[in-house]
């Protein structure tokens, strides 16, 4: 019986959320409550200047209860003359506050916080300039990273509000939220000529795609999503605009691997490496806490 028990909740667990366990985003919805889970990211984004920059972002999560969660999550970079160096870390929590939930459909809200500390120093690239005096004369200038990320480059806060509604197969989910950067401790002032605030804006939409009748729920799982991801200062008025298709697989209801590419449509900012992959990997154990 407690067997039956065990692979309805899994089956439901499946039906009603896999589809909105968006790659670049979160949803409303929580992690099951009372389960522990453990992911691990890995972004390959190319600079200008043709360097690959590559974060490892190993994050430990745990679901008290159906109306919250808490993520820690660390930095790796390696960014610092060419190795693999811990750059920081950001503590996350995230309150579902509104639940409208009926057969095969519902609609959730929540509020969610982020707070970052980061040692790198603030991204910044070499660009080559005119001369004044000669047309074939350049002089080098630094230009800073005007985007704000506080997950893995800025240290900083993030608050914000997400909206997510699921109707059969397809999710779709949205959130504004306002981020803030401090300095890179313990010597990197943030620069005092840029906007250090910003109000950022996603919209996410995910289709399952596979199976197309459950009759397991140890049956992969394979959903397809596409995701906005913007950014505006508040200070300048300088915006981007991200796309960012992702195919991800579900096994055996625990076991997660995403596939992501994030591409810049448009941008007024300064950004140091906008384009490049992610590859996600996360593991849940349910019921780890009585």
């Amino acid at each position: 019986m407690r067997k039956i028990a065990l692979i309805a909740f899994l089956l439901m667990h499946l039906n009603s959320f896999s589809q909105e366990l968006f790659v670049f985003t979160e949803p409303a919805s929580n992690m099951p409550a009372k389960s522990l889970g453990f992911r691990d990211m890995n972004g390959f984004f190319l600079e200008k200047d043709g360097k690959l920059n590559y974060h490892n972002m190993p994050e430990l999560m745990w679901g008290i209860n159906k109306k919250w969660m808490v993520h820690a999550q660390g930095f790796i970079s390696n960014r610092q003359d060419g190795g693999f160096e811990t750059e920081g870390g950001s503590v996350y929590a995230k309150y579902r506050f509104f639940s409208n939930d009926a057969l095969k459909k519902h609609f959730r809200m929540a509020l969610y916080g982020r707070y970052s500390f980061n040692k790198a120093d603030i991204h910044q690239q070499e660009i080559e300039t005119m001369g004044h005096n000669s047309g074939h004369s350049f002089n080098k200038a630094d230009i800073h990273q005007q985007e704000i990320e506080t997950m893995g480059h800025n240290s900083g806060y993030e608050a914000g509000f997400i909206a997510t509604q699921l109707l059969h197969k397809v999710a779709i989910s949205s959130s504004i939220s306002y981020e803030r950067a401090l300095d890179n401790q313990p010597n990197y002032k943030f620069p005092s000529t840029e906007s250090n605030s910003a109000m950022n804006y996603t919209l996410s939409a995910g289709k399952l795609m596979l199976p197309k009748v459950y009759t397991s729920y140890k049956q992969v799982n394979m959903n397809l999503m596409l995701e906005f991801i913007g950014q505006r200062l508040n200070d300048n008025q300088k915006s981007f605009l991200d796309i960012a298709p992702s195919l991800q697989f579900i096994f055996n209801s625990q076991a997660r691997v995403d596939i992501g590419y994030r591409r810049q449509l448009y941008s007024t900012m300064e950004r140091t490496a906008p384009n490049g992959m992610v590859l996600k990997f996360e593991y849940l154990l349910f019921n780890v806490f009585k």
